[in-house]
């Protein structure tokens, strides 16, 4: 594994960890101004919209783990396909929602020699509730 190689991946264990202990200016700091986030059934949006619904995310308890599939360092560009498995606990309810799937992400390097996430299509996609 590179050095750039491993970088990626601390960003990667960064932003969950940040995620989870709801550290948004950490998660924000990951990502380049000029973001572009892909979901199914919206339309892109970026840095701005992703805060707002952070912000909105108040009171559910977010869990997950990231699995790296591909890795590829490029000069100042990378790109992954990852595996993400999230939990959400919602606080007042106590209710939880599992999703999982696979995102395809473009990483820029910075002045400041640092990876930021610059583009992500993320295919997540809610799973059962097997309990029932």
């Amino acid at each position: 594994m590179t050095d750039d190689e491993r970088a990626v991946r601390e960003m990667i264990d960064l932003w969950m960890s940040a995620t989870k202990i709801g550290d948004l200016a950490t998660v924000l700091s990951l990502m380049t101004d000029d973001v572009v986030f892909m979901v199914p059934g919206q339309e892109p949006f970026g840095k701005e919209a992703f805060a707002a619904r952070s912000e909105g995310m108040k009171g559910v308890e977010i869990d997950g783990r990231s699995e790296v599939q591909e890795l590829q360092v490029l000069g100042d560009w990378a790109y992954m396909r990852n595996h993400i498995l999230m939990t959400a606990t919602f606080e007042n309810s106590g209710k939880t929602i599992r999703r999982s799937g696979y995102t395809l992400s473009i990483l820029r390097r910075g002045n400041d020699g640092k990876c930021r996430l610059s583009r992500d299509a993320n295919l997540l996609a809610t799973q059962p509730d097997w309990s029932k």
